[in-house]
């Protein structure tokens, strides 16, 4: 029992930062914006978060720091990719390539030091509860905003006239901006929401995962994120679905190198990475009815002066 209340809460921590960045990143998606910079924003979040958390002794300014540098990083992006009309692969790639190393410039005087992590929720008598007590009553504020999280876009997107309207920027952003729409201005607010979101899921890494920054810590969950939102065909709830299992990929993979399977640790830790790719070529070759990602994403939007 005690086991696999252990692989529950692991398999939470570990998806938590993927569910954050991929929410971020299926807005933006919507909007009708490709930004391949998750990854870049995510560990520049990460350096940022630890060193505000270090400073100050607050989790939570250490978390509006990740937040802060995430949406900086995005607007360099939308500078680019939709202000000046830069091919948005190009400009994601290269958000990616300068995020890693300005997360080793901010984070070059934090490496060995430690914090004390986030706090887990205690409620008396509830987290008590075998296996489900610690599981929805134990844990930290970062998972249960992540879960407010997904349900807070599902109901923007398909609930709200602003959420049908960003919609529609993705699908065909010349009829939106046909009938009034500041296409560019949506895009915009959405590229920041995805940056936020990764600076807060990388600035999660260190801040509750694990009490301590090193370069590169994100480890590939920026390009998992945007593999998820393809995985669950940008959809919030099948996006939940898909965290939690590449998360529990990611924790059965440690596991099961710690119960001596016979399969050598370098392909287990490749684990969850060739789950993604397999995921993909299986969700590609399944599509017999056309595409489900929004019809304008990735475009160059230049609206008429």
């Amino acid at each position: 029992m005690e086991l696999v209340e252990a692989i529950i809460l692991s398999v939470l921590a570990a998806s938590t930062p993927l569910l954050i960045a991929a929410t971020g990143e299926l807005v933006t998606e919507r909007s009708g914006v490709l930004n391949l910079g998750v990854e870049g924003m995510m560990i520049v979040g990460a350096a940022c978060g630890f060193g505000g958390a270090w400073l100050t002794g607050s989790i939570f300014v250490g978390a509006l720091f990740g937040i802060v540098a995430g949406t900086l990083m995005s607007l360099m992006f939308a500078l680019m990719a939709l202000g000046l009309a830069v091919n948005q692969v190009a400009t994601g790639l290269a958000l990616t390539i300068l995020g890693v190393g300005l997360s080793g410039l901010i984070g070059a005087g934090f490496v060995g030091e430690r914090i004390t992590p986030a706090a887990h929720l205690n409620i008396p008598g509830l987290t008590d509860i075998p296996l489900v007590g610690r599981v929805l009553f134990g844990e930290d504020a970062f998972i249960y905003f992540s879960i407010a999280l997904i349900i807070g876009v599902w109901w923007f997107l398909y609930r709200t006239r602003a959420g049908l309207i960003l919609r529609a920027c993705g699908d065909n952003h010349i009829s939106a901006h046909a009938l009034g729409y500041p296409v560019l201005h949506i895009r915009t607010l959405a590229v920041m929401f995805g940056g936020a979101c990764a600076g807060l899921a990388g600035a999660y890494l260190p801040l509750a995962y694990t009490p301590f920054f090193i370069p590169g810590m994100t480890a590939g969950r920026g390009w998992i994120a945007l593999a998820l939102v393809v995985f669950a065909s940008w959809r919030p709830g099948r996006l939940v679905v898909g965290a939690y299992l590449f998360g529990a990929v990611t924790i059965l993979q440690l596991h099961a190198q710690g119960w001596g399977v016979g399969i050598p640790s370098q392909f287990m830790s490749a684990l969850p990475y060739l789950a993604t790719v397999i995921v993909l070529v299986l969700l590609s070759r399944a599509r017999t009815g056309g595409s489900t990602a929004p019809a304008a994403l990735g475009t160059v939007f230049v609206p008429d002066r």
